[in-house]
Order: structure tokens, then C-alpha cells, then sequence
């Protein structure tokens, strides 16, 4: 700028000096002499004038750089600054969170130890009243003779170990039953997965179809000699009625039922119904009937892989294919407990083919429990000592249904293998009036005790849910009353397989907060 300034002087000092020279010399000299000189002078001031004009540019622009490149760093140092300002400013925000959690956590450190020392304050006190009272004792027993002092000190260690006993007792019998449970489950478990039995209900018919009613005429013959005779050849009753299109056989025999069955079947399809051609049938028949009873014996036997049966023994597992009990064929359920006593007598490590043997035979008084007194666990018990079976087997027999008390293992095994077949969903039918019958008796039962407040019949009438009133029932008699349930139940009711019966007592205390 100074130089620009010098330059725009100088410019007009020529240019006054031109024109001083121009006035001083103008009248001695010519018109062109003044021209020349004054646009020499022009041309000079001219010069000048563009040379500082460039000169001052050039300092302009030298100046603008140093700015600039001034600038520029100060730029940068700012920049620089500002990074470091934010830098501090996060670290400051980060020391203030950590302080604000820190504060935080000293706060709620504080109130623990508030709680802590509130909570030491009381068992300090409480330990205090117990010094006291052992100060107390300390003294009444300084008054005691020694063998006061000695009595004392005895029923105390007595009180004491009377309740760490009963607690140890507790224990060891409660994990005792968890495990005995855990692994009577995983055996009758696997029992179950392994043995495939059908769920289909059976049940022997005792009806004939016939053709027409005219048929019904001829079976009773002139003055009812050809049913007379059907009667007497085979021990059944042969019920004609006006029921349209069959014939009903009854006969408490099974065996004597399918007899007649067959036979009056070939009767109506030979159509020769007379005295003479009905002994023939019958007989005909009977000879079938053995060989079928004979041969479902042997079926079964091998079937269930036992060995060494009498042959009365195997002809009378062959009369159960024609016994039913609440719509389960018993040979057929005799197999399946015959194969699931064995399945739980290997998971046990015991003699598997006894234990078949025991399963296989267990319903074997129901061929003939309707030609002898008594029941069909007792007179399988005796048909087993006849015929020179185990004591195992015997004992299985007679005590499957807790008629007489267990001697080995093997009848645990065949009552709960018995429980599992007739019990699984499908193997014997009920109708629908019994069933409910039975529910509404299981909670009538439990009703009847003493504290009880509600009872369900629940999981199909598998178990009963008790809740008593805990005011009138404590935890120590919680356990008779459920045994008593069950043993009451046991007295009242029949019924396949087993009832859990589930106390539940409970003390309920309601507030409300305003």
C-alpha cells in the first residue's frame, strides 16, 4: 500500500512539474515543443504510475499469502484446540457418569450397611435375652442339687436329639421313597414301552343269527323236545324270544357257551334239527371245542417261551380264550402280564422265566371259578399245588390281588405287572353310569373324614385330591389322614389297579394394603 501511495505522489509531482514547466517555458517555446514535452511527461507519469500500481500488486498479493499462510496455521492450531477441548470435554463426561455411578453405588453400599447394622442390632438384643436367659437358668440351676442339675441336663440332651433324630429319620426315609419311586417308575416305564400289546376290548357273544323265524319253531321242536334235548346235551339255556332274526345261549361256563354256539350254528345250517342229529352235533362240537382249548394252550405257551406246564395246566390257559373280564380277553391278558413280569424281572436281575411263569399263570382259577367256591386267586393257588408248581408260583397266584401278604418279590412283580395291563387306557370297558358311580363314591369316602374341605376325583378316578382345613388338621396328622383315606377307599370300592390319594393342607393369610 505505501509503495502504491509513493507511486500515485511521484506520479503527481511530474505531472505538476509538467505543467509548471509548460507555463514557465510555453511562450518562449513552439505548440509541438510543448506537446512533446507535456506527452513525454504524460507518458513517464504514465510509467510510473502502472510500475507502482504493479509494484503495490505485487506487495498486495506478497501480503495476502503471508495472510493467508498466518491464517491457515492459526486455523490449524484452533482446529487442534477444539479436538483437545472435546477430548476433555468427553473425558470430564465420562469422569462425571463414573462419579454419578460411583455415588450411586456408595449410596446403596450405605443403605446395606444401614440394613446390615439394623440387622446385627437385633441379634445383638436377641443374643442379649438369651444371655439373660441362660444367666437365668445358670442360676436356678446353681440352686439344683447335682442330681437335679443331671435330670435337667438329660431330658434336655433328650429334647434334642429326639428332634435331630425324627428330622434325620425324615430325610432318610423321604429320599428312600425318591428313589425307590424314581426307579420303580423307569422300570414299569420301560416295562410298558417294551411290551406292544392292542387296546382292543373283547367280549364273547352269545347270540345266533338265524334266518327267519320259522327257524325258532324248529329249535323247539314238537312239545319243545329238540330244545330240550339241545339243553341236556350241553348245559346251556337256550332263550327263544320274540326278539327278531338270533337265539340267546346262556351259560355261566364260558367254554359250555361257545360249545352250544358252534353247535346250534351247524344245527340251523345242516337244517336236520332232531334228538338224534343234536347229540351227533354236540359231540362233534365239544371234540372241537378241546381241540381249540388245547391248541390256544399251546399257543399261548409259546408265545409267553414257558417251559415244563402240566397239560392240565396249558388245557385250562386255553379255556381263558373264552373268558372275559370287563370286555379283556384273560388269556390274552394273562400273556401280557406274563411278558411284562418278565420285562421287570430283568431290569431287577431275577429269574425271568419264573417270573413269566408267575404271570402266565396268574388267572388261571378264572377257567373254573364258576364250578368251584371261592376266589379265583385261591383256587389258582390250589390248581398250582396240584399240579406241583414253585412256592413262588403259588404265592404270585394267590397273593396278586393282596389276599395274602408277599413272600417274594415275584408277587410285587405280578401285581403291578397285572395293575399295568387291565389299567392302560382301552383294555377293559366301563360304562359310563359305573364310572361316574365310582367318581362321585371316591370323594364321598373322603368327604366322610373329619377336616376335609373339598375332594376331586381326578385323572379318571386314578386319584383323589383332598384339601383339608388347616385349622382343624396339623402337619402331624396329615399323613394318618391320608392313609386312612386310602384304606378306607381300599374297604369300599373295586377297582383295577390303584388310587393315589393326595392331602393338600395349607394356611392362607389375606391383607390388603389402603
Amino acid at each position: 500500500m505505501l509503495s502504491h501511495v509513493l507511486a500515485v505522489i511521484a506520479g503527481m509531482s511530474v505531472g505538476v512539474a509538467g505543467a509548471y514547466l509548460y507555463t514557465l517555458y510555453g511562450r518562449k517555446r513552439t505548440g509541438k515543443q510543448a506537446a512533446r514535452v507535456l506527452e513525454v511527461a504524460r507518458f513517464d507519469a504514465d510509467k510510473l504510475v502502472k510500475e507502482a500500481q504493479l509494484a503495490a500488486k505485487e506487495e498486495i498479493f506478497k501480503r495476502r499469502e503471508e495472510f493467508e499462510k498466518e491464517t491457515l496455521d492459526v486455523r490449524k492450531e484452533l482446529r487442534a484446540l477444539d479436538k483437545r477441548l472435546s477430548r476433555r470435554e468427553d473425558s470430564l463426561d465420562q469422569k462425571a457418569d463414573l462419579l454419578g455411578k460411583r455415588e450411586e453405588f456408595l449410596k446403596s453400599t450405605e443403605e446395606k450397611l444401614s440394613e446390615r447394622e439394623q440387622l446385627i442390632k437385633k441379634r445383638e438384643n436377641h443374643l442379649d435375652e438369651l444371655i439373660d436367659q441362660e444367666k437365668n437358668a445358670l442360676a436356678r440351676t446353681a440352686e439344683l442339687s447335682r442330681e437335679d442339675a443331671k435330670a435337667l441336663l438329660l431330658e434336655k440332651l433328650e429334647s434334642e436329639v429326639r428332634h435331630e433324630q425324627s428330622t434325620l429319620i425324615n430325610r432318610i426315609v423321604e429320599q428312600a421313597r425318591e428313589t425307590a419311586e424314581n426307579k420303580s417308575r423307569e422300570i414299569i416305564t420301560l416295562a410298558i414301552q417294551r411290551c406292544a400289546a392292542d387296546c382292543t376290548q373283547e367280549a364273547t357273544v352269545s347270540t345266533v343269527d338265524i334266518s327267519s323265524d320259522e327257524m325258532k319253531g324248529r329249535i323247539i321242536g314238537r312239545e319243545g323236545r329238540n330244545i330240550r334235548s339241545f339243553e341236556r346235551e350241553t348245559g346251556v339255556d337256550v332263550i327263544v324270544d320274540d326278539t327278531p332274526g338270533i337265539v340267546v345261549i346262556s351259560s355261566f361256563d364260558s367254554v359250555r357257551r361257545e360249545m352250544a354256539r358252534r353247535a346250534l350254528e351247524k344245527l340251523l345250517l345242516d337244517g336236520r334239527i332232531h334228538p338224534a342229529r343234536i347229540e351227533e352235533i354236540v359231540k362233534e362240537s365239544k371234540k372241537e371245542i378241546e381241540e381249540v382249548v388245547q391248541e390256544a394252550g399251546k399257543q399261548v405257551v409259546l408265545e409267553a417261551d414257558v417251559h415244563g406246564l402240566h397239560s392240565k395246566e396249558v388245557n385250562l390257559l386255553g379255556r381263558l380264550r373264552f373268558r372275559t373280564s370287563y370286555g379283556q380277553n384273560v388269556l390274552r391278558h394273562s400273556l401280557e402280564v406274563s411278558i411284562l413280569a418278565g420285562i421287570i424281572a430283568s431290569e431287577l436281575n431275577l429269574d425271568i422265566q419264573l417270573a413269566k411263569r408267575c404271570g402266565l399263570l396268574h388267572d388261571i382259577g378264572k377257567a373254573v371259578d364258576h364250578e368251584m367256591e371261592g376266589g379265583h386267586p385261591e383256587i389258582g393257588g390250589d390248581l398250582a399245588r396240584r399240579y406241583s408248581e414253585r412256592p413262588e408260583v403259588i404265592n404270585a397266584i394267590e397273593g396278586h390281588h393282596e389276599d395274602v401278604p408277599a413272600t417274594s418279590p415275584y408277587t410285587l412283580i405280578v401285581a403291578s405287572a397285572d395293575a399295568i395291563s387291565a389299567a392302560r387306557p382301552g383294555a377293559r370297558g366301563e360304562s359310563l353310569e359305573r364310572y361316574i358311580k365310582r367318581l362321585e363314591r371316591l370323594e364321598e369316602v373322603a368327604h366322610s373324614f373329619s377336616g376335609v374341605g373339598t375332594a376331586y376325583a381326578i385323572q379318571a378316578g386314578r386319584e383323589v385330591r383332598v384339601i383339608v382345613d388347616a385349622g382343624k388338621v396339623p402337619d402331624s396328622e396329615a399323613p394318618k389322614v391320608a392313609r386312612d383315606i386310602a384304606r378306607e377307599i381300599e374297604k369300599e370300592l373295586s377297582y383295577p389297579g390303584e388310587i393315589k390319594v393326595t392331602l393338600i393342607r395349607e394356611t392362607r393369610v389375606v391383607e390388603y394394603a389402603k
